[in-house]
């Protein structure tokens, strides 16, 4: 990466995007360029258009291209932050789905961010590349909320990166989840086509949870919402337990067609199934009774995804099976086979 000092302000730099940024979003750049910074300022430079690419304004989905100039403003960072930036993160191999030359297929463990950023000072993809200093190039190509576990695919080339996330922004992909869910859910609906938009809680609120970002339905006239396509197929149902305490519930398979934030949690709560244990869209108080009944984290789980290969164009189909804690408890609590 080259760096180019404009005039006799060093603290504003140029650097100029090198073939391993090509493709890249804008944001997901500067938050690698700028160790420490945190993620809401990388925004908010953004957005009052401090950042340049070719001297132009840019947004945070800009795909930027090798030779591009990105001006980077001068920004503060406390002495703490930078030294806790300077800590690399601890090296993490993940079990493996498939790899060859171009992809790399893991699955995830719930509890575990994908990547930095946010609270959080590293993730998956940094714990990679710590354990494979040999690798040349690890990029993600798409994400997984912390709380869900499941299938989550790295490239090992940019031209794989390119290609797979072509294939996702074309929803030419299958991706199917498994998500147990309050009640039980209706077998003839099968479709949920329901716009969502992101709104910030007040912080008004007075909770921890104050200015965090969060999604809801919308309506179809509304200029910030996005069309959002989920498919549920009902795969058994759970009768009420009402010595324990607990209501019905259905095992679904999820399959989204469009790859919207919280997409799954938010359209299964907003028809009235909230998922278990989802502290964000859930039904806190039953989320409760399922800690003591055995359930401690979210039941979501990425279960199957198909893809073409980014070289071969063959098919591909990776299957991972519930983790031991969401089999564990719904065999023994539920008798989820």
């Amino acid at each position: 990466m080259k760096h180019i000092i404009e005039g006799k302000a060093p603290a504003v730099r140029t650097v100029v995007a090198d073939e391993n940024a090509a493709g890249q979003r804008l944001d997901n750049f500067l938050l690698r360029q700028l160790k420490g910074v945190p993620k809401t300022h990388v925004y908010r430079i953004i957005r009052s258009g401090e950042v340049r690419v070719n001297k132009g304004r840019a947004a945070a989905d800009t795909r930027l291209a090798a030779g591009d100039e990105v001006r980077l403003p001068p920004v503060r960072v406390s002495g703490a932050a930078v030294q806790k930036a300077a800590q690399p993160a601890p090296g993490r191999e993940f079990p493996v789905l498939f790899e060859d030359e171009h992809l790399l297929a893991i699955d995830k463990p719930a509890g575990v961010a994908v990547h930095g950023g946010s609270g959080v000072d590293f993730g998956v993809i940094e714990q990679m590349r710590r354990a494979r200093p040999g690798a040349k190039f690890l990029e993600l190509v798409h994400r997984l909320d912390r709380e869900t576990s499941g299938i989550l695919l790295v490239a090992k080339k940019r031209s794989a990166l390119t290609h797979l996330q072509n294939q996702f922004r074309e929803r030419e992909t299958g991706k199917t989840y498994l998500a147990l869910v309050t009640g039980e859910w209706p077998a003839r609906k099968k479709v949920i086509d329901q716009p969502l938009r992101k709104y910030l809680l007040p912080a008004a609120a007075g909770s921890a949870d104050a200015g965090e970002r969060r999604v809801r339905v919308t309506t179809p006239e509304d200029p910030e919402g996005l069309r959002s396509v989920t498919l549920v197929r009902v795969r058994s149902t759970i009768g009420a337990q009402a010595k324990r305490g607990l209501p019905a519930f259905s095992l679904l398979e999820v399959t989204i067609k469009t790859g919207r934030t919280h997409q799954i949690r938010v359209h299964l709560s907003a028809n009235g199934h909230p998922i278990a244990g989802d502290d964000k869209y859930g039904d806190f108080d039953l989320n409760r009774r399922l800690q003591k009944a055995g359930l401690k984290r979210m039941f979501l789980h990425a279960w199957r995804l198909r893809f073409a290969h980014p070289a071969t164009g063959d098919a591909i189909e990776l299957l991972a099976p519930l983790p031991a804690e969401l089999q564990g408890f719904g065999d023994a609590a539920l008798g989820v086979g």
